[in-house]
């Protein structure tokens, strides 16, 4: 079973993530902001990590900087933003980015095929 974080300042948006990939068999852990979401991601193992960007205090933005600083780099990140255009030249920085309002189809979608791909590497 692969773990995923997902970091939002939204709670609804935690919740409905949270149903979505749990009936898929994922293992979900949210946390409310990036501080939080950086002390989950160093105090836990995640094969996945799911950030908006644009929350108060620690962006996206920060989060995706630390993880790829951590020596767990190499974690997918996908970004989810309302305001997709913010992150534009930044893409290095994130595996995939889901505009909001996304599909819960688009979004189980892209955490299968990341979930796959890295599988599929680390082989």
């Amino acid at each position: 079973m692969n773990t995923v974080l997902v970091i939002d300042d939204e709670k609804f948006v935690l919740d409905i993530v949270k149903i979505a990939l749990t009936q898929f068999g994922y293992d979900v852990q949210t946390a409310a902001g990036g501080r939080q979401g950086i002390e989950k991601f160093d105090e836990g193992s995640f094969d996945i990590v799911i950030t908006d960007i644009r929350m108060p205090g620690i962006d996206g933005k920060g989060v995706a900087d630390h993880i790829r600083r951590s020596h767990r780099q190499w974690t997918p990140i996908i970004a989810i933003s309302a305001t997709p255009w913010l992150i534009e030249g930044k893409l290095n920085d994130f595996d995939s980015i889901l505009p909001k309002p996304f599909t819960l189809k688009t979004l189980v979608d892209t955490v299968n095929d990341l979930s796959r791909r890295t599988v599929a590497a680390a082989v």
